[in-house]
C-alpha cells in the first residue's frame, strides 16, 4: 500500500487501485496521522488541526467518529483486510501503523537528505540521480484539493522548502559535472517560479557566462536587479554584484567550488542593500 501526500491525497492499494478520500475531515485526520507513520499523534494535535483554536464542545467525540470512519473507509474500499487494524488508539492519541516507505512524503524527505550527503561527500553523479528521484515524486502541491489546518500547513511549508533544496542540489550536481548548458532551461523555469530566490539567479548568470553567453548573463543580472528593486527596494547581494563585475571585466568564470552551495540545500542569503557608491558597479 502507498499513501501519497505530495499532490492530491490518494491511497494506492496493493493491486494498483487508486482511491481518493472524499470527506474533508477524514482526509485531514488521515493526513496528519501519516506525517508520523508508526508514531503517536495526540488528540490535542488532531483537534487543533481540525478546528483550530475554536473546537466545539463535542470535539473529542467527533474526532472519534472521524477515526472510526477512516477505519471503515479503508476496509470498505478493500484497501486493507477487515482483520487488520491500521489506525490504532494509542494514548495520548492515535497512530497509523504503516512504514515510512509507504508514505511518499517520507520517501521524499529521505531522498533529499541522501542527495545532500552524496553531494557533500563529493559524489555529484549520485546526488544528481537521487535528487531527480526525489523530485519525480512531486505530483503537484502537497495535499492539493484537501483542507489543511495550522499543523498540516506547517508540514506543507516544510515539504515545499525541501523541494527547493532538492532543485538546488540537482543544479549544483550538474554544474560540478560541467553540465552548465543542461541546467539553463531548468533555472529559467525556477526563476519564473521563485523570482526572489537569488541563488537560482546566481546559478543562471554563472551558467550563461560559463557557456559564452555573457550578454545574456548581464541581462539576467539586470532583470534580477529590477525585480529586487521593484518588489523589495533592495539591491542584489555583494556576491552577485561581484559576479556582474567579473562579467563586465571579461574575467573567466571558473567552475563553482565545493562550497558554492555551502550547506547543500540552504538558500542564498537574503538580498542586501548595495555597498557604498563607487565600490562595485551597479
Amino acid at each position: 500500500m502507498r499513501f501519497n501526500l505530495v499532490g492530491p491525497f490518494e491511497i494506492v492499494a496493493d493491486d494498483g487501485r487508486v482511491y481518493r478520500p472524499g470527506t474533508p475531515k477524514v482526509c485531514q485526520t488521515l493526513a496528519l496521522l501519516l506525517t508520523r507513520p508508526g508514531g503517536v499523534v495526540t488528540t490535542e494535535s488532531l483537534i487543533e488541526e481540525l478546528w483550530g483554536d475554536r473546537p466545539p464542545r463535542s470535539a473529542t467525540t467527533t474526532l472519534q467518529t472521524y477515526v472510526y470512519h477512516s477505519r471503515r473507509m479503508l476496509i470498505n474500499e478493500n484497501l486493507v483486510p477487515e482483520d487488520r487494524q491500521l489506525i490504532v488508539t494509542s494514548a495520548p492519541g492515535y497512530s497509523i501503523q504503516v512504514d515510512e516507505d509507504e508514505v511518499d512524503a517520507k520517501i521524499f524527505e529521505r531522498l533529499v537528505a541522501q542527495a545532500r550527503r552524496e553531494l557533500a561527500d563529493g559524489q555529484p553523479e549520485s546526488a544528481l540521480r537521487t535528487s531527480t528521484e526525489a523530485l519525480d515524486l512531486w505530483r503537484g502541491p502537497v495535499l492539493s484539493g484537501s483542507p489543511a489546518g495550522s499543523i498540516l500547513a506547517g508540514h506543507i511549508v516544510h515539504l515545499e522548502e525541501l523541494r527547493i533544496r532538492a532543485y538546488e542540489i540537482r543544479i549544483e550536481a550538474e554544474e560540478r559535472l560541467g553540465r552548465y548548458r543542461e541546467s539553463i532551461p531548468e533555472l529559467c523555469r525556477l526563476i519564473s517560479d521563485y523570482p526572489l530566490n537569488e541563488w537560482f539567479h546566481s546559478q543562471l548568470i554563472s551558467a550563461l557566462g560559463a557557456t559564452g553567453r555573457r550578454a545574456e548573463a548581464l541581462q539576467a543580472y539586470q532583470s534580477l536587479r529590477k525585480v529586487l528593486a521593484d518588489e523589495l527596494g533592495l539591491e542584489p547581494s555583494p556576491e552577485l554584484q561581484q559576479l556582474q563585475l567579473q562579467l563586465l571585466t571579461l574575467k573567466p568564470l571558473g567552475a563553482p567550488g565545493p562550497d558554492r552551495l555551502a550547506r547543500h540545500g540552504e538558500h542564498a542569503p537574503a538580498p542586501r542593500k548595495a555597498p557604498a557608491p563607487g565600490s562595485v558597479p551597479a
